[in-house]
C-alpha cells in the first residue's frame, strides 16, 4: 500500500500506542537495557532523546524516512514514517510487544488498550476547513447549516467512532484534523500544513496472557487495512485530494 499511498498524500505513517493502568518502571538501568535490545535488531535507530516527561529511541530522518520509540508513564508508542513496506513499520511495533513486557514487567491485566494507526498527510496551503467540509459535507443536510452569502467555515474536522464486535472491545475511529488557524482565515494567508487523517483501531483489555499482544496486533493490522482500503481511501482521502485539485484549477 505505501506506494500507491505516496500518489495522493505527501506523508503516511504507521503508529502504535500500547496503553497501560500502571505507571511503567523508570529506572536507567531497564529502559537502557529495552532500548538496547530494540537497537541491536533496529540499527538504524541509534538516537536516544530526552523530552518533557517522555524518553524516546530514535532513527536519523533520512529522505522524510526515519522511525521512534518513546515511553511515558502509562504508555509506549512506536511510529514509522513513509515506510517503504508496511512489514518494516509492523516489524518495529511487533518487536515492541515482544520484548517490552519482559524488560518492563507488563502484566496481563496491566493493559489498558493496544491500537494501531494509520496517519495520512495531504499538504494543503489554503482554508483546509472548507476544503474538509466541501470534500466530505458538501453534499449532506449539514451543509444548510452555513449560509452560502458571508459565512465561512472556520472549523470543520470530522471524527467518528464504530465499534467491530458485539462485544464493543474492538473498535475503530477516523479522525480528519485540519491545522487551520483563526489567524489564517481572518487574513486569508494560509500556511503550507497537512490535512491529517487518523484512522484507529483499537483493542481493549485486560489480556488472558501476556502473548495475546502478538495476535492482537494481527488482529489490529488486519482490520486497519480493510478499512483504510475498503473505506477510508476512497471515501475521505481521495475527495479530500480531488477538492484540493480542482481548487488549483
Amino acid at each position: 500500500m505505501p506506494s500507491s499511498i505516496n500518489a495522493i498524500c505527501s506523508d503516511f505513517y504507521v503508529n502504535q500506542k500500547l496503553a497501560l493502568k500502571m505507571d511503567l518502571p523508570t529506572r536507567r538501568e531497564t529502559v537502557l537495557d529495552m532500548f538496547d535490545r530494540i537497537r541491536r535488531e533496529m540499527p538504524v535507530m541509534d538516537r536516544f532523546r530526552r523530552y518533557e516527561g517522555e524518553v524516546a529511541l530514535e532513527s536519523p530522518d533520512e529522505h522524510a524516512q526515519y522511525c521512534w520509540l518513546a515511553m511515558r508513564d502509562t504508555s509506549i508508542r512506536s511510529g514509522w514514517v513513509n515506510p517503504e513496506e508496511l512489514s518494516r513499520a509492523y516489524r518495529l511495533h511487533q518487536l515492541i510487544l515482544e520484548v517490552a513486557p519482559y524488560f518492563l514487567s507488563i502484566s496481563p491485566i496491566d493493559v489498558d488498550y493496544l491500537e494501531l494507526i494509520y496517519g495520512f498527510d495531504i499538504g494543503a496551503e489554503t482554508n483546509r476547513n472548507e476544503v474538509v467540509f466541501d470534500a466530505l459535507l458538501g453534499d449532506s443536510p449539514l451543509q444548510q447549516l452555513v449560509a452560502a452569502d458571508g459565512e465561512s467555515i472556520v472549523d470543520s474536522q470530522p471524527f467518528i467512532g464504530f465499534s467491530l464486535n458485539d462485544r464493543n472491545d474492538l473498535q475503530a475511529f477516523v479522525e480528519v484534523k485540519t491545522r487551520t488557524g483563526q489567524r489564517e482565515i481572518a487574513q486569508s494567508r494560509y500556511q503550507d500544513e497537512p490535512i491529517s487523517v487518523y484512522v484507529t483501531v483499537r483493542k481493549h483489555g485486560p489480556l488472558k496472557t501476556i502473548k495475546e499482544l502478538g495476535t492482537t496486533f494481527g488482529l489490529l493490522a488486519g482490520h486497519l487495512e480493510r478499512i483504510a482500503e475498503e473505506r477510508v481511501i476512497p471515501n475521505v482521502i481521495v475527495p479530500i485530494r480531488n477538492t484540493l485539485l480542482s481548487r488549483l484549477d
